[in-house]
């Protein structure tokens, strides 16, 4: 199933919501981390907070819906957007690392993922990943899934 196939799925059960979704897969390891949603393990997410002003992106927005896509593009689940904020990376909670649900769930294990991650990502564009870098912080529910 295709993202437009599975937002037309859900509108049938939701019939007041505006046509309005964004289709993504997570970064790295999409498959992996998209079974963690469904699943209730991953109920957050974040991102490098100078991508957005480089790309000139709009931050995501509670009530917001997106398609969570796996490697294939195929939809996987629907979230919608339940907190926003930005948080430097040295100032990331343990809290926001158990709720991105991955690898032991800790802390430690967040930072040294993210840190390779959007160290990644930071190069990609010609800037440098340190400690200070403001992360946006996404949290979300799943609110339909096949």
């Amino acid at each position: 199933m295709n993202a437009e196939q599975m937002w037309n799925e859900y509108k049938k059960i939701n019939k007041n919501i505006k046509d309005k979704y964004e289709a993504w897969a997570f970064g790295v390891e999409a498959d992996l981390l998209a079974d963690l949603v469904v699943r209730g393990e991953k109920t957050a997410t974040a991102s490098a907070y100078p991508l957005y002003e480089i790309e000139n992106e709009p931050l995501p927005k509670v009530e917001e819906y997106s398609i969570i896509l796996n490697s294939k593009n195929e939809a996987i689940c629907i979230i919608q957007t339940t907190k926003v904020y930005i948080e430097e990376f040295k100032k990331i909670s343990k809290e926001h690392a158990f709720k991105e649900g991955e690898g032991d769930k800790s802390l430690s294990y967040w930072r040294k993922c993210h840190e390779e991650f959007f160290r990644m990502c930071m190069n990609e564009v010609g800037k440098e990943f340190n400690e200070d870098m403001k992360v946006v912080c996404e949290e979300f529910k799943v609110v339909y899934k096949v």
